[in-house]
């Protein structure tokens, strides 16, 4: 490895994927390797240059459907490619091929999602904002005109007999209709200015949204899919710039300078918070059952109780050593955990 970690890991039992730059911070290099042995597979490289805040490297994290992964750049370029060779099935520039014209300092950040056989992207053109792209060849199915794209990721629910992908632009939220692209509804913040980089969050029939600016809203839907506009409960303390909270539960945990847990059936009632010097800075939290596990910037990990009813820290580790500014999430198979480090992939078990 030779750049930061940014992207997200994506593993099978087979393959581990993971994003990386060369050559001066001037080319796209995703690396494949073997899930049992670390060893090379294959490598996809190409020519991405530009300057973003904060390194060049892929942010998206990649997407593995059956025989292929989908791997976006943070420059715009979209590669479908074969699991097992790498070999390029197709490949487009987000950028040129949706007209995007508004500059991204953080680059296109929203890893690929696929709903209803669509492959979802949100590009951030004027006519097309979200788009869904045939997954076989890149070719466009529909797109929809709208705002310049935000930072986050999209995800799909169904509410009543809608099935909508939900997620930001620049400036609000947004359901869109998985069949057509229609957007459904908006919701206009009430203090601008967010870069929108959290993933919203769907607990049973309720949305949970998180920002920097405006911090943590639960959402309610009525049954023919249409958002309530105002927020059924918030808690303005829990502001993540960049981290995504996780449901346990009934919980909610997030970082936003300390950990927060949350009652989700209690209006997002404070249950407990917790201090550490971990909590400082961007964490990718994961979760099982009764149990929570943090993943630092500094290649640290800290396991946490979340049944307990104040902070509880189980345990901590650092398997990564001397490292700063890693934001690349880990990926679970089974029970084995991969961190990315700027110079290495780790496969740790979770076993007892």
């Amino acid at each position: 490895m030779s750049s930061r970690g940014l992207g997200g890991i994506a593993a099978t039992k087979q393959h581990v994927i993971v994003s990386d730059r060369e050559l001066n911070d001037s080319v796209d290099v995703f690396r494949c390797f073997d899930a049992e042995t670390g060893r090379d597979v294959w490598a996809v490289r190409y020519v991405a240059p530009g300057k973003l805040d904060y390194g060049n490297a892929p942010r998206a994290t990649p997407l593995v459907l059956g025989r292929h992964v989908y791997l976006l750049g943070a420059m715009g370029h979209m590669s479908c490619v074969e699991l097992v060779s790498g070999r390029v099935v197709w490949r487009i520039n987000v950028r040129d091929d949706f007209d995007v014209t508004e500059r991204l300092p953080w680059g296109f950040c929203g890893s690929p999602l696929i709903v209803d056989g669509g492959l979802i992207l949100n590009p951030g053109g004027e006519d097309g904002s979200i788009a869904a792209l045939d997954p076989e060849n890149g070719k466009v199915l529909w797109s929809t005109p709208g705002n310049t794209a935000a930072y986050g990721s999209f995800i799909a629910m169904e509410i009543g007999k809608t099935r909508q992908i939900v997620g930001h632009d620049a400036v609000s939220l947004g359901g869109w209709d998985a069949k057509s692209g229609k957007r459904l509804w908006t919701i206009v913040p009430s203090f601008p200015g967010d870069f929108n980089v959290p993933t919203p969050v769907l607990y049973k029939n309720q949305l949970l949204v998180s920002t920097e600016n405006n911090g943590t809203r639960m959402f309610a839907f009525r049954p023919d899919g249409q958002i309530e506009k105002e927020p059924i409960a918030s808690f303005s303390e829990l502001a993540p710039d960049t981290h995504t909270p996780i449901v346990v539960g009934s919980r909610l945990f997030g970082v936003s300078g300390e950990l927060y847990c949350l009652d989700l059936e209690n209006q997002l009632q404070l249950v407990w918070k917790g201090k550490d010097r971990a909590f400082q800075s961007h964490v990718s939290l994961l979760a099982s059952n009764d149990r929570l596990l943090a993943s630092t910037e500094t290649g640290e990990l800290l396991l946490i109780d979340a049944t307990a009813n104040e902070f509880k820290l189980l345990d901590r580790q650092a398997p990564l050593t001397g490292e700063s500014g890693l934001m690349s999430h880990p990926a679970v198979v089974g029970r084995t955990i991969y961190l990315r480090g700027t110079r290495e992939i780790l496969a740790l078990s979770l076993e007892p």
